[in-house]
């Protein structure tokens, strides 16, 4: 008999890679519709155990009334994902990028909700003057419509710095299942981490979003104080641009990492792959350029696997910068490991089909 399938909350708690959906566009700039299906399959079959789309990786520019993509690409990876799991049922959680001041996040969790996403990823980067209290009203109004999946997004990609106070008070919304924390700060992690976990909310699923320090957020334990007692809390699993490559090695990661939680021992080999991660994150993120080239080096190493046809973006100024191509291609060749080239190209054609 079959095990009954868990919620999406609880697939969520249980801890999954979540790949951040790029857009895949013809060289004209209009949707490339086999290819964005194409990548949403290779995410099903890597073994990931979500999706968010509408995020940065998808491009914000996606909004914008002259390209009127939101709900058309949103669209689109529901109808794949369902197809997929048809015929292979199996958990898997829909997080749609939810932007602006609160009439449009509002606007934006109506559509991802009637799409049959599961919880919305709610940036704050349009209220940057806002008080704590504004914020908190402008949340509690977008939870109203869907559950919530909070974001400290790191402030050079447009977030703002959030405290303490902020996140404790945001853990008090009923109807917030998950955070994604990426300030790519130390401390602002700390902040977030100790403010969610001393509301007592026990529920709500921590999944990092520190590109640049994947593996350390996933075996690290971050003291807390709940109700006068001192506990660890840890991340459950990842929401990560960085995972919208090779994610068929982020999944196997990921599983290493928590078994070496589990076994209370964070093995050193463990640690040299987070090295080389971050290191390899650095030249597809770009951040010699203050990440100027992140979508397009995302894209690079996609293109390079066969999945996309090139790196456009919508913002046709947003392009790979100087001398990234080639930090892409030494970290590949010193991290062969990282990589899921092989698997990419055991199913590509398989994925390519209309």
């Amino acid at each position: 008999m079959a095990a009954p399938m868990i919620s999406a909350r609880a697939q969520l708690k249980s801890g999954v890679v979540i790949p951040a959906h790029p857009l895949a566009l013809t060289p004209s700039r209009t949707l490339d519709e086999r290819r964005q299906r194409a990548l949403t399959r290779y995410y099903l079959d890597a073994g990931a155990g979500g999706v968010a789309v509408g995020v940065h990786t998808t491009q914000f520019a996606i909004r914008e009334p002259r390209h009127g993509m939101y709900r058309p690409v949103l669209a689109l990876a529901a109808d794949t994902v369902r197809a997929s799991l048809a015929k292979q049922p199996r958990p898997f959680v829909m997080v749609a990028g939810l932007v602006g001041k609160t009439e449009q996040a509002v606007a934006e969790a109506e559509i991802a909700k009637a799409l049959g996403y599961d919880t919305g990823l709610l940036s704050l980067a349009a209220l940057p003057d806002a008080t704590d209290a504004a914020l908190i009203k402008h949340c509690r109004s977008v939870a109203e419509v869907m559950p919530l999946f909070g974001f400290y997004l790191q402030p050079a990609m447009g977030g703002r710095v959030l405290s303490y106070e902020f996140w404790r008070e945001f853990a008090e919304i009923e109807n917030v299942w998950a955070v994604k924390i990426a300030p790519f700060d130390r401390y602002r992690t700390l902040d977030a981490m100790r403010g969610i976990a001393e509301s007592g909310r026990d529920d709500i699923a921590l999944y990092t979003g520190n590109d640049d320090n994947i593996v350390n957020d996933l075996v690290g334990e971050f003291p807390v104080t709940v109700g006068g007692e001192r506990r660890m809390r840890t991340f459950d699993g990842g929401l990560l641009g960085q995972w919208a490559v090779w994610t068929r090695s982020a999944v196997e990661l990921l599983a290493r990492c928590k078994a070496a939680r589990a076994a209370g021992a964070v093995y050193s080999s463990l640690l040299r792959e987070g090295a080389a991660l971050t290191d390899a994150n650095a030249a597809i993120f770009d951040s010699p350029h203050s990440f100027a080239g992140c979508i397009p080096g995302i894209h690079e190493v996609l293109r390079r696997q066969g999945l996309l046809a090139g790196v456009w973006c919508l913002d046709t100024a947003e392009r790979l910068s100087p001398g990234q191509e080639a930090e892409i291609d030494r970290v590949c060749r010193s991290y062969p490991s990282l990589t899921d080239d092989a698997f990419v190209r055991e199913n590509r054609e398989a994925w390519l089909r209309a």
